[in-house]
């Protein structure tokens, strides 16, 4: 019978009844190691007292078995390599455990709501990435691998057990075959092609875990530990009572109250993996905390915070995606999102304000998105010479004569591009009495058309852009993309989009 990869199953199947070593969740076959940090690596043990070695790479690492069988070692920082290499792991009691098919590379953690669940190639006509099943039968990158983690939420951390997948249509697609349970089991979009950009930029092994899901909020998927300090509008969300009594899965009906519990998700989706090694996460939520878009950059914080510390890594990265236009105004979480990155260090975003659709919340050109995240990674993680990898950012605002003049920062110059050849980008202006009017950019580039005769091009020179109303008389705010049905079209030079804003 032919051998198959499987998703995440139960912790420690595939070894002996009362085997007494057991790995943790990310040490299967076909496993991608960090390179260039200290590589955690630990399990349980039957027995508690005496040792366990770890012997990789040329290394041997001893672990003391504590009084409740666990055990961690941690490797030596290790070079990138595709060479298939084997981890031995042995007890004091004579037992042994290998971990085949052992690369060292870059890892990543993929995680969020329906945007980052939504799939390569999938069952859904419209939930899936427009080529996706062009995508998945032509790759074939068997250094690249995955982890998809299914729907399972938990009280308490859980233990499971991973099984790596390869980037190759055998794998890519074996959902599609039913072998990994069918829907729900298919590798994220975003995931993919994350990944697969990484690979063809650094040419090292890749893995990506994809812990994803639909429908659910960012308390769901935040430890316990990141709501430490935290001001006590956002400590309450973490005291919401965590009840036991519900279904622990839910594969194919609508979320439930149940997933929306604080701590939940993490514990059943991506505690399992901490404190593995790895770069870090990108991030694809916003939707179902647009209610409570005050809170929402206090809520990031305490994500972030909450994965640095439960991964032990004060380094760790965390890219997210802006929530694209729909027929909903997003402004307010937009915002949040973009407040967050300009405080934390170790984040970025990606801004996807041209790339959505008002008929669908989930855009299905899932690649641009991807691009746009691995551009941060390139410049930040991987020193790539690259002059710009931020959209453009407001730096100031005046009102003086009728006009607005906004300031941004990263940006030297402006482009517009919209589909229909406008060269109306979605600005609005409000007076004194608050109603907001449509707005012109006033400072366009001059040129001469075909006709010979003088007008605006699709150009700004400079980072600075000022707006007119003819129904505002006096403005003192303005914004962009403010309505609801309303897509950037302004980009820098570096082609990246302006995102969503209000400013006074």
């Amino acid at each position: 019978m032919k051998k198959t990869c499987v998703t995440l199953v139960a912790a420690m199947a595939a070894l002996p009844l009362f085997a007494e070593i057991k790995m943790g969740a990310p040490f299967t076959d076909g496993a991608v190691l960090q390179r260039g940090m200290k590589v955690p690596v630990w399990g349980k043990s039957a027995k508690s007292g005496g040792t366990v070695k770890v012997e990789f790479a040329g290394q041997a690492k001893t672990g003391v078995v504590d009084k409740d069988g666990a055990w961690k070692v941690e490797l030596d920082p290790m070079e990138a390599s595709k060479e298939s290499r084997t981890m031995k792991v042995s007890s004091t009691g004579g037992e042994s455990v290998e971990v085949n098919d052992v690369l060292v590379g870059e890892v990543w953690f993929a995680s969020g709501q329906s945007n980052m669940e939504c799939p390569i190639w999938g069952w859904g006509t419209r939930y899936r990435d427009m080529k996706g099943g062009l995508m998945t039968t032509m790759t074939r990158l068997p250094c690249v691998r995955y982890v998809k983690s299914p729907h399972k939420w938990s009280a308490t951390p859980v233990e499971v057990s991973a099984k790596w997948c390869k980037f190759t249509p055998e794998d890519l697609q074996l959902f599609y075959r039913g072998a990994m349970g069918g829907r729900g089991t298919e590798l994220s979009a975003v995931a993919f092609y994350y990944a697969r950009e990484l690979y063809l930029a650094l040419d090292v092994p890749i893995g990506i875990l994809d812990a994803s899901w639909g429908g659910t909020n960012i308390d769901a998927w935040t430890p316990r530990s990141g709501y430490d300090g935290c001001d006590k509008s956002i400590r309450a969300t973490a005291e919401y009572p965590v009840k036991k009594d519900w279904k622990s899965e839910d594969k194919k009906g609508p979320i439930t109250a149940a997933q929306q519990q604080p701590t939940v998700l993490y514990n059943g989706m991506v505690a399992p993996f901490a404190p593995m090694a790895m770069r870090g996460f990108i991030w694809y939520q916003g939707c179902h905390n647009a209610g409570e878009s005050r809170l929402y950059c206090a809520k990031l914080h305490a994500l972030y915070e909450g994965w640095r510390r439960e991964f032990a890594n004060p380094d760790l990265k965390l890219y997210l995606v802006q929530l694209a236009p729909f027929s909903n105004n997003w402004l307010g979480i937009c915002m949040a999102q973009t407040k967050f990155c300009a405080e934390e260090k170790n984040a970025a975003l990606a801004v996807t304000a041209d790339v959505g659709n008002f008929f669908d919340v989930h855009p299905n050109n899932k690649e641009i998105v991807a691009k746009r995240l691995v551009v941060h990674a390139l410049k930040r993680d991987y020193g790539f010479a690259i002059p710009q990898d931020d959209s453009p950012v407001v730096k100031s605002v005046s009102f003086a004569d009728g006009k607005a003049t906004v300031e941004f920062a990263n940006v030297k110059n402006w482009y517009v591009y919209a589909p229909d050849r406008t060269r109306e980008p979605a600005f609005e202006l409000a007076g004194a009495d608050g109603a907001w009017q449509p707005a012109k950019v006033v400072n366009y580039r001059q040129g001469k058309g075909k006709d010979g005769k003088e007008g605006d091009t699709d150009y700004i020179d400079g980072p600075t852009i000022v707006l007119a109303s003819e129904q505002v008389a006096a403005p003192v705010r303005v914004r962009y993309m403010g309505k609801a049905k309303t897509a950037g079209t302004l980009y820098n030079e570096a082609s990246l989009p302006l995102g969503p804003f209000e400013a006074k």
